[in-house]
């Protein structure tokens, strides 16, 4: 992207000093002509790769490969995050979310309150948690280690504390972590 977004400029600069240092050759030109070559074609030869290369990037870099993702509902109320495994029952936990390494995990992110944003800046882009409907995140963790999430969205005095703790497991051990009495954060309903 970066290596398109100099060959537009340089295209671009290359133009303008055509320009400045030949005023005739430009004067030659109509502005209709300016428009549609300098306007239209020009930006339309660079960018269209570009949009092509990121499509492709962007679906390479999802983790779609898993046909039965792993589902963890994540639940915001101000100021704290819940975290449900309906793989492992009777699991909740609370401001930490547990998450095996290398598998695809889907968070169904919802809220009791407000309006709230659901964001771990190593994994993934944010996505808001908004009461009475549940949104989906795909994520992927391919490391195990611990990570920050936090509501990226304004949702009142105590937001600048809402965060959350993500451990991220081996995923051979990830049940045998979450079966443990004495997980971080665990709370039973």
């Amino acid at each position: 992207m970066l290596a398109g977004a100099t060959a537009l400029f340089v295209l671009v600069m290359l133009l303008f000093a055509l320009v400045m240092l030949r005023p005739a050759w430009a004067a030659k030109l109509s502005p209709t002509r300016w428009i549609v070559l300098g306007g239209l074609i020009l930006p339309a030869v660079v960018l269209t790769p570009l949009l092509g290369f990121a499509l492709v990037t962007g679906e390479r870099l999802l983790p779609w490969q898993a046909a039965d993702p792993i589902r963890i509902e994540a639940q915001a109320q101000q100021w704290q995050w819940r975290f449900r495994y309906p793989g492992v029952p009777g699991v909740e936990t609370v401001n930490v979310l547990h998450l095996p390494a290398g598998v695809p995990v889907d968070i169904a992110v919802t809220s009791r309150d407000v309006i709230h944003a659901f964001w771990i800046p190593r994994f993934a882009g944010k996505i808001d948690a908004i009461p009475g409907h549940t949104n989906v995140l795909r994520i992927q963790a391919d490391a195990p280690g611990q990570y920050q999430g936090l509501c990226n969205e304004f949702c009142g005095t105590g937001h600048t504390g809402m965060h959350f703790e993500v451990v991220v497991h081996p995923s051979a051990s990830f049940a045998a972590e979450l079966a443990r009495p004495d997980a971080a954060g665990k709370a039973m309903p």
